[in-house]
């Protein structure tokens, strides 16, 4: 039993990390906003997001499994004006990060703060001191962990946090299941009136079709060593990836819908997301929503900060170098970075979702620069990206660049 398990990671490894990286609190929020505010209206976004997000991994894994080579590096030495495009790559996905960065770790560090509250009444509704403390605490902790330099070990720790925040979303969802009419929304796809569903759908796409999970997949798949006789075994990490982004994210929807939504509630705080709950389950199940949120924020403060010193070693020379200095300096300067969010002690909730639309302005990039270099037969060969890749990598790019128009919409909409 316990070799087939360490087997299947070593399978999967990948395709967790990619879901790691891409659910966290960020995608926990808007998942729940969306479904407090619309229901399940704007399920159909979750499943376009998810299915780009499958066909990307494809593109980019093939790509990697195939030449050897990873993104940045591939971009770097087989497109015209390939430098530049790199850079621009590189810099898209890093600011992109950073700026979701301090949201996610304000919402972690708050959801802490809110549970513990609610075990123990004599503690205030709110403490900026503590919640900053607890910020402090949980980012250098996360830094300490990525000391260890070994991509297996962060790895393993990644596949801890996933496991346990797909168990505890699962089970929530099983305590509070949205009534038919609710689940009947989800049927015909809608854009529901007001300005906020437009931020909601960048922010949706924003968290789950995350340009970071592709660019840094090449990265991952070069420390397994694959070859082109293993790319069934990629194609399988990259479903894997994206039927489980979508499982996990759609359970917090179903969930905010039949606990929220359903009452014609609003998530204004973190506990809002689970406090209903309690009527139904009691406290302990208030707890394991939050779990669950705290273990999706652990999951993507963990390779976001692992993202600028690896693109970096990309850009250079084509493989990660966790134990290089700059690794450790990089990912220091984010950990700081990460700090100013919880030290503003803005609304979380509010400053995580918006801060999510900050990955979908480099999507487009990410989807033409991987479909130039997979319909390359001098790199390529016989896998060169046939019909059905190419008709999915040109729906992804379009759905991308609508995506980023309505990014800059909801934006504008907000000054």
């Amino acid at each position: 039993m316990l070799t087939r398990l360490k087997r299947g990671v070593a399978i999967l490894g990948p395709g967790i990390f990619a879901i790691g990286y891409t659910i966290g609190t960020g995608s926990v929020t808007s998942m729940a906003k969306a479904g407090s505010q619309y229901g399940l209206k704007l399920l159909w976004v979750l499943v376009l997001s998810c299915l780009f997000s499958g066909i990307l991994m494809e593109a980019y894994g093939r790509f990697a499994v195939v030449t050897g080579e990873t993104a940045l590096h591939g971009i770097r030495r087989h497109l015209r004006f390939g430098k530049a495009l790199a850079a621009l790559v590189f810099v898209g996905v890093v600011t992109g990060q950073y700026t979701c960065l301090g949201g996610i770790l304000a919402l972690s560090s708050g959801a802490l703060y809110e549970t513990a509250a609610l075990f123990f009444p004599a503690l205030p509704a709110a403490h900026y001191g503590l919640t900053l403390a607890i910020a402090a605490a949980l980012i250098f902790l996360i830094y300490g962990l990525l000391l260890t330099g070994r991509y297996s070990f962060f790895e393993k720790v990644l596949v801890f946090f996933v496991t346990l925040m797909g168990a505890t979303f699962l089970l929530s969802m099983c305590v509070v299941w949205p009534s038919r009419e609710i689940l009947l929304e989800a049927v015909v796809p809608s854009i529901p009136a007001g300005k906020n569903s437009l931020l909601m759908i960048a922010a949706f796409v924003g968290t789950t079709m995350a340009a970071p999970t592709f660019v840094t997949r090449p990265l991952l798949l070069k420390e397994k060593a694959l070859t082109p006789e293993d790319l069934p075994q990629q194609r399988l990490d990259a479903t894997f990836s994206a039927v489980m982004m979508f499982v996990i994210s759609a359970s917090i929807m179903f969930v905010a819908a039949g606990a929220l939504h359903a009452h014609g509630k609003d998530i204004v705080r973190i506990l809002d997301m689970a406090h209903t709950l309690a009527p139904v389950a009691g406290k302990g199940a208030v707890a394991l929503f939050m779990a669950g949120t705290l273990c999706a924020g652990l999951s993507s403060i963990f390779p976001i900060l692992m993202v600028a010193p690896i693109l970096l070693s990309d850009y250079r020379v084509g493989r990660m170098e966790p134990r290089s200095r700059s690794f450790r300096i990089l990912c220091l300067f984010a950990s700081l970075f990460g700090l100013i969010v919880p030290a503003l002690g803005r609304n979380p909730i509010t400053i995580t979702v918006m801060t999510q639309i900050s990955n979908v302005f480099v999507l487009p990039l990410a989807v033409a620069v991987i479909a130039a270099l997979i319909n390359r037969r001098d790199l390529m060969g016989s896998h060169k990206a046939g019909p059905a890749l190419n008709a999915g990598l040109a729906l992804a790019f379009l759905f991308a660049c609508a995506i980023a128009v309505t990014g800059i919409r909801a934006i504008l909409s907000t000054l």
